[in-house]
């Protein structure tokens, strides 16, 4: 069995980067979605908030399954695999009754989740059998349903919030929504998951991304973008959007021609797209959930920017200076570092106090 160093902890058969892949999406994209949809769920049925013992064990499967796959090469696998399978489930577990006593329109988006989890499962059985064709795959395809979330929920959230802040500055807010696009723009995404199933890196999927690319462009351009541009809160949420065609743009022309410059898009879709929709996200639900004005602090602006300019360097520098390659990984990694550690040091106290107009948060 080969062993790989991974941050001090051993991590048996596969290279460390998929180390790095698994834990960014299983463990942090997964937690993001989690702490989503436990607070939009209630807001969607009407049904009570989750607290209490049951929030505390979702939350701790979802612990147990890190350690478990940190300590993979000590832990009998089948150890391993259940406590990194279980918090998706679990999950599930708490949000399906009120989805489906609601009788829901967002029940589906459970659906969602058993996607991610079927990816999981295939890449700790890629583990399993030491397949990185397979893991490659399954972390791609993982990949591509998170994308299709985001299109979805983006495609609710980012025209509403921009309407209610242009209502706010006694703007006009005709932001009017295209039901036939965003159904063309939900297909074309789930076209892309079909494509990486059935044709992984070729042109085939290159073609599919490029047109992907130019309907969530055209989705985007109907959102008032550069209408939001003295509103953090709201053009974080536009910045991190742009770069879903952006990124799809680029793995269609580099799957297409082999330009080295865009060789790197699937950076411009996990830090520029789903990093940058969490952080946006988490901010705007942290004021709004604790009974705070809706405004951004100057730390959380910057922490906007320096998370895109972290996408920005891990997408673009690599061809720029190919031979300071590691650098560019360094830069990219520490400007991501300190975008979050701007969140913590500014959210910590709002969300450990009670909310300031003393309503149930």
């Amino acid at each position: 069995m080969v062993i790989y160093e991974v941050g001090g902890l051993p991590l048996p058969n596969l290279p460390a980067s998929f180390w790095h892949a698994h834990e960014m999406i299983y463990g942090f994209v997964c937690a993001a979605i989690g702490g989503f949809l436990l607070t939009a769920v209630p807001s969607w049925t009407g049904a009570r908030g989750f607290g209490g013992w049951p929030l505390v064990v979702v939350s701790s499967v979802w612990l147990a399954g890190r350690v478990a796959f940190a300590a993979s090469a000590v832990l009998p696998w089948t150890v391993v695999a259940a406590c990194d399978l279980a918090f998706l489930p679990a999950l599930a577990g708490l949000l399906a009754p009120p989805l489906v006593r609601a009788r829901n329109r967002n029940t589906p988006l459970l659906g969602v989740l058993a996607g991610i989890w079927l990816t999981d499962l295939a890449f700790l059985y890629a583990l399993r059998i030491s397949d990185v064709s397979l893991a490659r795959l399954a972390l791609l395809v993982a990949i591509d349903v998170i994308l299709v979330l985001i299109t979805v929920i983006g495609g609710r959230i980012v025209p509403s919030f921009t309407a209610s802040a242009l209502r706010v500055r006694g703007q006009s807010a005709d932001l009017r929504s295209n039901p036939w696009l965003d159904r063309m723009v939900i297909g074309a995404m789930i076209a892309v998951i079909c494509s990486d199933l059935l044709a992984p890196w070729t042109a085939i999927a290159g073609i599919v991304a490029a047109f992907a690319a130019l309907l969530q462009a055209w989705r985007l351009a109907r959102w008032g973008s550069l209408r939001t541009l003295d509103e953090p809160l709201v053009w974080t949420l536009h910045l991190a959007y742009a770069w879903l065609p952006i990124g799809l743009a680029l793995k269609g022309l580099y799957l297409l021609t082999g330009a080295s410059w865009g060789a790197h898009w699937l950076h411009a879709l996990t830090i520029g797209v789903a990093a940058s929709m969490v952080l946006a996200v988490m901010t705007r639900a942290g004021l709004g959930h604790t009974g705070r004005p809706l405004v951004a602090a100057r730390s959380i602006a910057l922490a906007y920017g320096l998370l895109s300019g972290a996408a920005l360097v891990r997408v673009f520098a690599p061809s720029l200076a190919p031979a300071h390659y590691r650098w560019t990984i360094f830069t990219s990694g520490v400007l991501w570092v300190i975008a979050f550690a701007l969140f913590l040091v500014t959210y910590t106290p709002i969300l450990v106090r009670p909310r300031i107009d003393s309503r149930p948060g």
